[in-house]
């Protein structure tokens, strides 16, 4: 193609041989504040009548992440001996299973009490274990 073939096509026209393709950005509907926010548990208002709604948003969030952390919101952690302020015993004579299975309880304590307002945070805040805490705010309301 010569030199006047391709100005004549718009190929090459200011764009060092690139052609330039038109695009309308105002006809982008992602929603960018929804995908910003999807790491962040969904949060609990304290509204009784909306924690069965959360509860299920909860439910999703974390299996979305793992399934293994909801398990472990229900069932505990199974014979993994901890303190009262959810701290290991002899932390460093676990198991590899063992400290895996510790490092997601603090995982799913942490997103728990991610996903709480102070004021309901302290209605469980005596509870150091993740099942404790969603047991005792599951009973609370």
């Amino acid at each position: 193609m010569s030199r006047e073939d391709a100005s004549s096509s718009g190929v090459g026209s200011g764009s060092g041989g690139r052609a330039t393709i038109p695009y309308d950005y105002s006809s982008n509907t992602i929603k960018h504040e929804r995908s910003a926010n999807y790491n962040k548990p969904p949060m609990f208002n304290g509204d009784p009548e909306m924690f069965s709604w959360w509860k299920t948003k909860m439910y999703s969030h974390v299996i979305g992440m793992d399934d293994e952390l909801w398990d472990i919101l229900e069932d505990g952690v199974g014979n993994l001996k901890l303190d009262e302020e959810g701290v290991a015993l002899d932390r460093k004579a676990h198991t590899a299973e063992q400290k895996k299975l510790y490092k997601k309880h603090h995982m799913i304590r942490g997103i728990l009490v991610a996903a709480l307002p102070h004021k309901e945070y302290l209605k469980i805040s005596d509870k150091s274990i993740a099942k404790a805490m969603f047991t005792s705010l599951c009973s609370n309301l």
